[in-house]
């Protein structure tokens, strides 16, 4: 045994060694590029210190910042493995499915909450953009669902926070089939009376911007989010026309009448506690 190259050797290594990589500690902000402190940037909301772009936020930190005193009752929803076509492109769904529950250490895309925001009790649908791009399938649309139906049950308003590529290919026309079943929910919410709020965060895209994410009584939007159906770039391609810069972003759409509020991420709390003083009942 040589004892300088088995013993002393790695107890100065394990001395020197950093607990933490930079790429553990560090990240950019994906439009100035400038290097920010992860723990800085989760207290900052997932917020550049720099530009104010809002950086995508995790569902949990999301949550945490819309309730209460960081109180709320997550509401289970039934769970099924489901993959009706056995899709497979480079890889099988159901291991994209493992790959993606394993990675957010979530069931789907979705999570429905219920907790007070000021004043007001709430039923809250967020879609989790880590999970395959927080697409919409049969899970998410039940989701959706069971959330409205709470929303009625509790005869309190309901909140859905979309941030989505759209609706899942992987699941064909059960995906689909969605966009009229979560439209059919925000009617079963308006027959008995009850506020719907939709926030837009980014992107807001797809199915889901198709359906029920445009369908709130009041709807919201994060400051910078891309918001539409297709991609610029397929709609100029169609169109043979050059569209303006901001097309698709929040403030376009404000602009232009289709949303009623661009909010700051930090004041989202505060103002859909306003919305809410004036929607209840």
């Amino acid at each position: 045994m040589n004892w300088l190259t088995d013993f002393v050797k790695p107890k100065l290594s394990s001395l020197v060694t950093k607990r933490d990589s930079p790429s553990d500690l560090w990240t950019n902000c994906n439009k100035c590029n400038l290097m920010l402190y992860k723990s800085d940037l989760k207290e900052n909301l997932f917020v550049c210190s720099h530009c104010d772009n809002h950086m995508n936020i995790d569902v949990n930190s999301r949550l945490l910042n819309l309730f209460n005193n960081d109180a709320y009752e997550i509401i289970d929803i039934p769970f099924e493995n489901n993959d009706p076509l056995k899709f497979k492109d480079l890889k099988k769904y159901s291991d994209r499915m493992k790959d993606a529950q394993k990675k957010t250490d979530r069931k789907d895309a979705a999570v429905v909450a219920k907790g007070e925001i000021g004043n007001t009790q709430v039923v809250i649908f967020i879609l989790d953009f880590n999970f395959m791009g927080g697409s919409m399938g049969q899970f998410v649309g039940e989701a959706f669902k069971i959330g409205c139906m709470k929303a009625i049950e509790s005869n309190c308003p309901f909140i859905s926070v979309a941030s989505s590529g759209g609706a899942r290919m992987q699941e064909g026309i059960v995906s689909l089939m969605q966009l009229p079943k979560t439209v059919a929910a925000v009617n079963m919410l308006d027959q008995n009376k009850i506020p719907y709020v939709s926030v837009l965060t980014h992107p807001t895209t797809g199915g889901v911007s198709a359906s029920f994410a445009m369908l709130g009584d009041i709807i919201i939007a994060e400051k910078g989010s891309m918001i539409g159906f297709a991609g610029k770039r397929v709609i100029e391609e169609t169109i043979k026309e050059q569209l303006p810069e901001d097309f698709q972003t929040a403030e376009y759409l404000l602009e232009h009448g289709m949303i009623d509020m661009v909010v700051h991420r930090k004041e989202l709390n505060q103002s859909l506690s306003k919305v809410l003083s004036f929607v209840k009942k």
